[in-house]
Protein backbone atom coordinates (compact mmCIF):
# COMPACT_ATOMS: atom_id res chain seq x y z
CA UNK A 1 0.00 0.00 0.00
CA UNK A 2 1.23 3.21 -1.33
CA UNK A 3 1.13 6.89 0.23
CA UNK A 4 -1.71 8.01 -2.49
CA UNK A 5 -3.75 4.68 -0.82
CA UNK A 6 -3.20 5.40 2.78
CA UNK A 7 -4.31 9.01 2.02
CA UNK A 8 -7.51 8.01 -0.03
CA UNK A 9 -8.38 5.73 2.67
CA UNK A 10 -7.52 8.44 5.49
CA UNK A 11 -9.30 11.06 3.64
CA UNK A 12 -12.18 9.19 1.32
CA UNK A 13 -14.45 12.07 -0.09
CA UNK A 14 -11.24 14.25 -1.70
CA UNK A 15 -10.25 14.36 -5.66
CA UNK A 16 -6.43 14.91 -6.04
CA UNK A 17 -6.40 17.79 -8.46
CA UNK A 18 -5.37 16.46 -12.43
CA UNK A 19 -1.42 16.26 -12.75
CA UNK A 20 -0.35 19.59 -15.44
CA UNK A 21 1.07 18.65 -18.79
CA UNK A 22 3.99 21.85 -18.72
CA UNK A 23 4.11 21.54 -22.84
CA UNK A 24 5.35 17.98 -22.89
CA UNK A 25 4.03 15.97 -26.06
CA UNK A 26 3.17 11.88 -26.01
CA UNK A 27 6.70 11.04 -25.90
CA UNK A 28 7.60 13.20 -22.81
CA UNK A 29 9.92 15.90 -25.02
CA UNK A 30 9.61 19.97 -24.51
CA UNK A 31 7.78 21.37 -27.22
CA UNK A 32 9.52 24.77 -27.23
CA UNK A 33 7.69 27.73 -29.15
CA UNK A 34 10.75 28.73 -31.68
CA UNK A 35 11.68 26.62 -34.63
CA UNK A 36 13.80 24.36 -34.73
CA UNK A 37 16.86 24.45 -37.80
CA UNK A 38 17.34 21.99 -39.52
CA UNK A 39 20.40 22.10 -42.09
CA UNK A 40 22.98 20.39 -44.30
CA UNK A 41 26.47 20.47 -44.24
CA UNK A 42 29.32 18.84 -46.39
CA UNK A 43 32.39 18.26 -43.67
CA UNK A 44 35.72 16.53 -44.71
CA UNK A 45 33.70 15.76 -47.72
CA UNK A 46 30.99 13.85 -46.36
CA UNK A 47 26.83 15.22 -45.96
CA UNK A 48 25.54 15.89 -42.53
CA UNK A 49 22.54 17.01 -41.05
CA UNK A 50 22.50 19.37 -38.40
CA UNK A 51 19.19 20.01 -36.13
CA UNK A 52 19.94 23.63 -33.99
CA UNK A 53 17.63 25.63 -31.86
CA UNK A 54 16.66 22.83 -29.51
CA UNK A 55 15.94 24.89 -25.55
CA UNK A 56 14.80 21.87 -23.77
CA UNK A 57 16.28 19.77 -20.87
CA UNK A 58 19.49 17.90 -21.98
CA UNK A 59 18.13 14.70 -20.64
CA UNK A 60 14.98 15.36 -23.51
CA UNK A 61 17.86 16.51 -26.20
CA UNK A 62 19.57 13.19 -25.80
CA UNK A 63 16.50 11.45 -26.34
CA UNK A 64 15.11 13.14 -29.11
CA UNK A 65 18.67 12.70 -30.87
CA UNK A 66 18.76 8.88 -29.58
CA UNK A 67 15.18 8.09 -31.73
CA UNK A 68 16.21 10.26 -34.90
CA UNK A 69 19.06 8.00 -35.27
CA UNK A 70 17.50 4.43 -34.25
CA UNK A 71 14.29 5.46 -36.50
CA UNK A 72 16.82 6.25 -39.41
CA UNK A 73 18.94 3.64 -38.85
CA UNK A 74 22.35 6.04 -38.75
CA UNK A 75 24.87 7.43 -36.92
CA UNK A 76 24.71 11.04 -35.35
CA UNK A 77 25.93 12.39 -32.42
CA UNK A 78 25.27 15.82 -30.29
CA UNK A 79 27.71 18.32 -29.74
CA UNK A 80 27.11 22.13 -28.88
CA UNK A 81 23.49 21.57 -28.49
CA UNK A 82 23.27 20.48 -31.65
CA UNK A 83 22.35 17.11 -33.16
CA UNK A 84 24.57 15.33 -36.16
CA UNK A 85 23.19 13.13 -37.83
CA UNK A 86 25.29 11.02 -40.87
CA UNK A 87 23.63 11.42 -44.09
CA UNK A 88 21.28 13.98 -45.82
CA UNK A 89 17.38 13.42 -43.60
CA UNK A 90 16.38 16.07 -43.72
CA UNK A 91 12.97 15.70 -45.34
CA UNK A 92 12.41 12.31 -43.28
CA UNK A 93 13.84 14.52 -39.90
CA UNK A 94 11.40 17.59 -40.55
CA UNK A 95 8.42 15.18 -41.16
CA UNK A 96 9.03 13.19 -37.56
CA UNK A 97 9.59 16.24 -35.75
CA UNK A 98 6.25 17.76 -37.27
CA UNK A 99 4.57 14.56 -36.44
CA UNK A 100 5.68 15.33 -32.50
CA UNK A 101 4.27 19.00 -32.47
CA UNK A 102 8.05 20.49 -33.46
CA UNK A 103 8.22 24.08 -35.41
CA UNK A 104 10.85 23.01 -38.12
CA UNK A 105 12.77 25.59 -40.31
CA UNK A 106 14.30 24.35 -43.65
CA UNK A 107 18.11 26.01 -43.94
CA UNK A 108 19.96 26.34 -47.13
CA UNK A 109 19.43 24.82 -50.15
Amino acid sequence: MDLKDQLQNLFPEHTPPPEKDDKKNKDDLWLQDDALLCKFEKRKGKPVTIIDGYTGADKDFKKLAKELKTTLGVGGTTKNDKIIIQGDYRPQIMEMLQEKGFKVKRVGG
